[in-house]
């Protein structure tokens, strides 16, 4: 049974509707003709497409249909009184253009699909502004903010009226009524609302202006208490969290962006306190292109101090799966979009939904110009709550930045009362902070806040019964903030999100390409900077920034990750496969072909390696970013190997396999040791059922179900040049596997090159090695260095983190022996009890449809080793795996001579990531660090003829003057540090 206070909020409620019911009159029915196109085509093309008469209640699209509209309509003569409106609610989204194409207002149906309790998704309603012939043109889209298709129904297009004053005690009445669900039920304040809201909604019997101004007059008693709390007090900014790809396409991004920053405007022209703001400089760049005059709007508030810009990545990156240097160049190209347009960086990131955060992100923001940190993304761990609001977070190297993770736990926020209490109950350092952020507005799909959020704000600006509220910039909050922050708590390492796991394997053609694509970069950078240093050719600038653009779009949180539709990774696989295609062709242009065979070495690391040439095996020496010239292909003496099908040796290895093609016996001959744990079989290619049926999520329990296996179908043993080979092909369901296995003589690494044909559904497949390894840690490769984590699983904060990201390795060590699991595009592992376990391949069927069926490329390795992974050298190993020597063919006679070291370094401890021309200088930039965790001192070999040598941030701006002697600088790192160099010409 009801208690009375609970029937009089029942009421309350049943009243409001009625009020809401109300405010909007229909007087008219407009007339709504226009083309429809199955893809966006501009204003000036609206005329295209199949005509089509837009009618009350039809369903006018299929998902994805575009249209342009011209909406035409007289105002009544009888209607003076009240404000004018359009009612127009298409089944989709929609933006109105001014006369000559330039947006003026986002629209956005009701019946979305974003969730209902963080307020309403509908933006339907266009203020006309006293006009009284309508004649506009719309540009429709059928789909809702997320995506999907709820109707496609044109559901509104009306001349409305709107009743000002009821829509003011509408707003009145509701914070009131929301304030109520924040306040104690027995204090005096709840009791004196809720008798206040009960009596004069009560007494309001009909919606005459005295009745609604009566009405109003007797609930201000209550709305204009002030006096909040002052102990802590909220910032709020309006905004728009805009996915740039995840349940739409990229060409609806686009989209989005016009009509979010429309509205935006509109509304800024109409509350003179609202302050909003946006990230993403790619999206910015959209609106340039696509909506000129709009973005100019955009420039104009920026400086007025009405719009903040927000984050400086290029996009809203996943910081999992992008190398060091991706995340690099995220800050670098959407800085220097932001100096350029705006006049200046943001000093902040802003990553509000992406899936977890990388150890060595602080260093990476702190050398990039970035001191503040916004998330809210951990709020979603499903095991163990994170422990903190704001607070220090530290990076592997030891840099500190300030973080803030938003206490309402959203960005999406509806700025309710409600919104408020939440950040007060639930803000962990209340006790030592006196603000909190709160971002309001409608995000994901874009649209942002409503007049629905600003209304309620200026009524809950100092609101008795809740904490002060004021609208403000992200910024000012962070430099508020940042002046207590000695007294902040500290948090180390990895912010790791203990969710969507899963996508850390789903899409693996994009993660392939990804990984393909950075590596190339890097050496297409390295050659073409060689050749232009020494005046050979142009530097191909404006094509590299072009092609780092895009990919770094496609590293956005919701499509790098795998957790878009279909539609997106055919896009971008598509563009991959072209931007790939363009980078190797750059490649080979830029490098030195004369001779019968030119052996490239485009690593910072010396190599001696077995090759084939015209079909001759080979053992050739090249040094680092050198290359070697040989005029004719000579066979080198084999050293002994075996190659059988159930055995592979070489003089330092032995590999046995039982019938079913498991790896039963791995011996390393040097070490006289077994490196298989008991009773345990290695490379069982497990399919496990992946039971969450979407891309983002791993079941926990997942591996507490005995899985299925490939059935081994047939064997067959060879020698490939100097490799010994086994190669093994499988079945299983609908799909098949073929891997060459293979070792090479005087090597410890046994390689899984793998051909997949994939056509299974909720399945996952992974392969295993139970290693013979006492270690209580496993070392990952992360971006510019490595971290440690759990091999145990002691408690509840060991378990939550059942599947782990690492780039090029993973690693088991004891003091003086270890296995690494190595990988060319693999990120997901497992790894407890001595099992190193990669993720090889999902097959989720939402939102992406049938993820990862078809064929798959890829390989990884077992590398053992003497020592831990520092003696071992495994980041070298795995650093060659990604990156094997380049062979240019030519003709031979008259070669010239082999190419010394362009750019050499003399410690172990170090890698030369990075060699390119500099942004904004006539010197070549280097990208070094320290990846072992140790103090390191190196002498840097410089290309003949630099003069001077700077250390720079990662910005490339210049910090210090470091001296040069006899082409060389010496050079002091500490643990994992990250430097940058410039490099002058004399």
């Amino acid at each position: 049974m009801l208690s009375f206070d609970e029937k009089l909020l029942r009421d309350i409620d049943y009243q409001l509707q009625k009020i809401n019911e109300n405010i909007y009159t229909p007087r008219s029915t407009l007339t709504v003709e226009g083309f429809i196109t199955p893809e966006p085509v501009p204003f000036t093309q609206r005329h295209q497409g199949e005509p089509h008469v837009f009618r009350l209640g039809e369903r006018w699209g299929k998902l994805w249909d575009c249209a342009w509209v011209n909406v035409r309509g007289v105002v009544p003569e009888r209607i003076s009184e009240d404000e004018v409106v359009m009612l127009f609610d298409c089944g989709g989204e929609a933006l109105v253009v001014e006369a000559d194409g330039t947006p003026r207002r986002g629209l956005t149906n009701v019946d979305s699909t974003f969730e209902p309790s963080l307020g309403q998704a509908g933006k339907v309603v266009l203020q006309l502004d006293g006009a009284r012939e309508i004649d506009l043109w719309l540009e429709l889209a059928c789909n809702d903010l997320f995506g999907s298709l709820r109707s496609g129904v044109l559901a509104q297009a009306h001349i409305a009226t709107c009743n000002v004053p009821l829509r003011d005690l509408y707003y009145d009445a509701w914070v009131l009524a929301d304030l109520l669900k924040c306040l104690e039920r027995s204090s005096a304040r709840f009791k004196r609302v809720l008798v206040c809201l009960s009596e004069a909604l009560n007494g309001l019997t009909c919606y005459t202006a005295d009745a609604v101004a009566a009405c109003r007059q007797a609930l201000a008693v209550e709305l204009l208490k002030q006096g909040g709390d002052p102990t802590l007090s909220v910032v709020g900014i309006g905004h728009a969290h805009i996915d740039l790809a995840w349940l739409w396409p990229i060409r609806e991004t686009r989209r989005k962006g016009g009509r979010t920053f429309a509205t935006a405007l509109d509304l800024l022209a109409r509350y003179p306190d609202y302050h909003f703001g946006a990230s993403q400089p790619q999206l910015f760049q959209w609106v340039k292109e696509d909506y000129p005059q709009l973005y100019a709007r955009v420039q104009r508030q920026v400086r007025e101090g009405r719009f903040e810009i927000q984050g400086d990545m290029w996009v809203e990156a996943d910081t999992n799966v992008p190398s060091g240097e991706s995340l690099v160049r995220q800050f670098l190209y959407g800085r220097q979009f932001f100096l350029r347009e705006f006049g200046r960086a943001t000093q902040m990131l802003w990553l509000p939904d992406v899936f977890g955060y990388n150890a060595n992100l602080p260093q990476i923001m702190q050398k990039s110009g970035i001191d503040y940190f916004m998330t809210q993304k951990l709020s979603w761990n499903e095991h163990n709550a994170f422990p903190h609001h704001t607070f220090i977070w530290h990076g592997i190297d030891g840099s500190g930045v300030l973080a803030h993770m938003l206490p309402e736990e959203t960005y999406n926020g509806p700025a309710a009362p409600r919104s408020i209490r939440r950040i007060e109950t639930s803000y962990h350092e209340a006790g030592v902070c006196d603000k909190a952020l709160m971002l309001f507005g409608i995000g994901d799909g874009g649209g942002g806040p409503g007049e629905e959020h600003l209304e309620r704000l200026r009524r809950m600006k100092n609101l008795s019964g809740i904490a002060p509220v004021t609208q403000g910039y992200a910024i000012d909050f962070f430099h508020h903030i940042a002046q207590g922050r000695e007294r902040y708590p500290h948090y180390h390492g990895e912010l790791y999100l203990e969710k969507h796991q899963g996508t850390l394997t789903t899409q693996a053609r994009n993660k392939w390409f990804n990984r393909k694509l950075e590596n190339a970069l890097r050496e297409l950078e390295l050659v073409a900077s060689r050749r232009w240093f020494h005046g050979e050719g142009d530097y191909p600038a404006a094509r590299l920034d072009a092609i780092w653009r895009e990919m770094l779009l496609y590293q956005f949180h919701d499509i790098l990750p795998g957790s878009s539709i279909t539609r997106v990774y055919d896009e971008s696989v598509d563009r991959y496969q072209t931007l790939l295609a363009e980078v190797e062709q750059l490649i080979r242009a830029n490098l030195t072909q004369r001779g019968a065979f030119v052996i490239h070495n485009l690593s910072g690391f010396d190599r001696e390696e077995w090759l084939m040439l015209a079909d001759t095996p080979m053992r050739v020496a090249v040094p680092a970013f050198g290359y070697r010239v040989i005029d004719e292909a000579v066979a080198a003496v084999l050293p002994d190997i075996i190659a059988q099908p159930q055995r592979l040796e070489n003089d330092l290895l032995r590999v046995d396999f039982n019938t079913q093609g498991h790896i039963v016996a791995l011996v390393d001959k040097q070490a006289g040791r077994s490196l298989l744990q008991p009773d345990t079989v290695g490379n069982r290619l497990a399919v496990y059922d992946d039971i969450c049926g979407n891309c983002w999520d791993i079941d926990i329990t997942y591996r507490q179900r005995e899985p299925d296996c490939f059935t081994l179908v047939d064997t067959t043993a060879y020698q490939e040049g100097a490799a010994a080979v086994v190669e093994q092909h499988y079945r299983y369901g609908h799909s098949t596997l073929t891997q060459k296995i293979s070792l090479l003589p005087g090597s410890k690494r046994l390689t899984f090159e793998t051909r997949v044909d994939w056509h299974e559904s909720d399945k996952m497949l992974r392969t295993a090695f139970a290693v013979n390894v006492l270690s209580e840690r496993v070392s990952c490769d992360i971006q510019f260095g490595k971290i440690q984590r759990s091999a145990r699983v002691n408690n509840v904060y060991d378990a939550a983190q059942f599947e782990i990201c690492a780039h090029k390795w993973i690693d088991y060590s004891q003091p003086d022996y270890g296995v690494a699991l190595l990988n060319d595009s693999k990120y997901g592992h497992y790894a407890k009890d001595g099992v190193l376990d990669l993720n090889l391949l999902r097959s989720q069927r939402y939102p992406g449809e049938n993820a990862d069926a078809g064929e798959h490329r890829f390989s990884y390795a077992l590398f053992p080793h003497c020592g831990d992974e520092v003696v071992g050298l495994v980041n070298r190993e795995a650093y060659l795996f990604n990156n094997p020597l380049r062979i240019c063919t030519g003709e031979k006679g008259q070669p010239e001579a082999s190419g010394a070291s362009f750019i050499a370094c003399d410690s172990p401890h170090i890698c030369l990531e990075t060699v390119k021309r500099a942004e904004n200088a006539d010197a070549l930039a280097l990208r070094v660090y320290e990846f072992d965790g140790v103090q390191a001192t190196t002498t840097v070999q410089l290309p003949d003829g630099i003069s001077r040598c700077y250390i720079a941030n990662l910005m490339e701006v210049v910090e210090e003057e470091i001296a040069v002697a006899e082409g060389c600088v010496t050079l002091t790192f500490t643990p994992f540090e990250i430097k940058t160099l410039l490099l002058m010409r004399s």
